[in-house]
């Protein structure tokens, strides 16, 4: 595996938790409720720089803009499912979720294996 693909596919994983965290903290912690648009403000740089350097190292392995959008979209469906699972209780275990990651991940192995 090429060493941009790695790292950007850790940027990706990092800007998706940190948007989770931004759009979702406020169901979380009563202090966020009525300070997400703070929240929002403190992380909008470091996220957008995440995704901005993660769509540039994925760009350097191959030079197909999709193959950055179908990737960072799929890695989604590792965090977000995950981090709903810890935090609110939804469960990432229902048939409906199970079909859609394995769609999700099904489109990651073909942007990555498939010339």
């Amino acid at each position: 595996m090429n060493s941009n693909l790695v790292i950007s596919i850790v940027l990706f994983l990092v800007a998706h938790l940190l948007s989770w965290y931004g759009s979702n903290l406020q169901f979380v912690s009563p202090w966020w409720k009525d300070r997400s648009v703070l929240l929002t403000c403190i992380i909008a740089i470091p996220t957008g720089l995440l995704w901005l350097y993660g769509t540039r190292y994925i760009m350097q392995w191959t030079p197909e803009l999709w193959t950055s959008r179908f990737v960072a979209f799929s890695l989604s469906y590792l965090t977000f499912p995950l981090m709903t699972w810890y935090y609110l209780g939804e469960s990432p275990f229902t048939l409906k979720t199970i079909i859609c990651t394995v769609l999700a991940f099904t489109i990651v192995i073909i942007q990555l294996f498939v010339k």
